[in-house]
């Protein structure tokens, strides 16, 4: 892992340079559509871009559900995955490399059994050596927290600091993703609530805050995910603008910078070296590379992608509609170490697939 200043870190695992869990028990698979198996070989993409597709990666215990939705995911140092989920118990679940669950985290998150609002996760290495957690509860009930690996909770920002914090007062309030600059500011994004991007340092005090709703540059429709930039040697935040169906990037100042509106319903941004990873919900991964140019969309099928998004077709529903090698309605996407993209769909159920790179 490098320093942000050359971009060659993972989104879910970003080094600043400067509850009750549930245990590892009875695990009966309760995740895999009917007729599928780990063993069948599902190839997607093409030259450097081409990986094996693993649909429904990762084993539930009997007593554990994504509900509605898993959402967003994320990795350790140790190798460990990271999914939020609206189901229970909790709101992540904890995987080992192999799929294998570990534990669940965070009940503060959960009204109550089977009714998480899991949505962003990030993790960050600090300045002190450790790595910490940063989550984005979709609940205007809720607050962007700050917490220790196992769920212990250092710090809280929702509506009404938001509001004392930035002088603003926001009509709606619904977190989504929050994102990391290298100085170790965090950047939270209020996408589902405001449309404002609102700026802390590592320690929970305000710096700033921009955006809001609108079409113009600068504003946003659903600030829905986000990252850090480097990729060009100029350190940059962008931000997937998800219902204006496009990338927006700004300056460390806050300045907009350009717009690229080359996206269909973009939802979450990861980072590997040259390489910029545009999960888009609207059934397909696409793939930057360090000029910007779209080099790979996975799954792209405009057929598929239209039966997905007709409402008669009910097919996040729908999972024994869902074809081998193709998306529903993909959520969040990251890459590991290794260069395999893990992806996190909003469909009932939830369902994780890892595409393992081949080359």
């Amino acid at each position: 892992m490098k320093s942000p200043a050359t971009s060659s870190f993972s989104r879910r695992r970003f080094l600043q340079t400067t509850g009750a869990g549930l245990s590892f028990a009875s695990l009966n698979l309760i995740t895999t559509r009917k007729g599928w198996s780990a063993d069948q070989k599902i190839v997607i993409g093409s030259g450097e871009h081409t990986y094996e597709c693993e649909h429904f990666w990762g084993t539930l215990p009997e007593d554990a559900t994504y509900g509605n939705a898993s959402h967003g995911v994320a990795f350790d140092d140790n190798g460990l995955i990271y999914i939020t989920h609206n189901g229970g118990p909790d709101s992540v679940f904890v995987f080992d490399a192999d799929g294998k669950f570990v534990k669940s985290l965070v009940p503060d998150h959960s009204k109550g059994k089977g009714r998480a609002s899991g949505h962003g996760i990030d993790i960050r290495k600090e300045a002190d050596g450790k790595e910490y957690l940063y989550l984005s509860p979709a609940d205007p009930a809720m607050a962007f927290t700050k917490a220790t690996m196992d769920g212990e909770v250092i710090w809280t920002r929702g509506k009404a600091e938001l509001e004392k914090d930035s002088g603003h007062k926001l009509a709606k309030y619904r977190p989504t993703n929050a994102s990391f600059a290298p100085n170790g500011d965090v950047y939270l994004g209020d996408g589902y609530g405001s449309g404002m991007i609102f700026r802390y340092t590592g320690d929970g005090e305000f710096v700033s805050c921009f955006g809001g709703t609108g079409t113009e540059d600068g504003k946003f429709n659903t600030p829905h995910g986000q990252w850090f930039d480097a990729r060009d040697g100029m350190p940059k935040i962008v931000i997937c603008d998800r219902a204006n169906m496009r990338l927006q990037w700004f300056d460390m100042d806050n300045d907009h910078l350009k717009t690229m509106d080359v996206f269909l319903f973009p939802a979450d941004i990861d980072i590997q070296g040259e390489l910029l990873l545009v999960s888009d919900l609207h059934s397909r991964l696409t793939i930057l590379n360090k000029e910007d140019k779209v080099i790979a969309q996975l799954g792209d099928d405009e057929v598929w992608r239209n039966r997905c998004l007709d409402k008669s077709e009910k097919m996040r529903a729908s999972p024994d509609k869902w074809q081998d090698g193709k998306f529903v309605h993909p959520h969040d996407a990251a890459f590991d170490k290794e260069g395999n993209i893990f992806v996190a769909e909003w469909v009932v159920g939830g369902r994780v697939t890892k595409l393992r790179k081949v080359s």
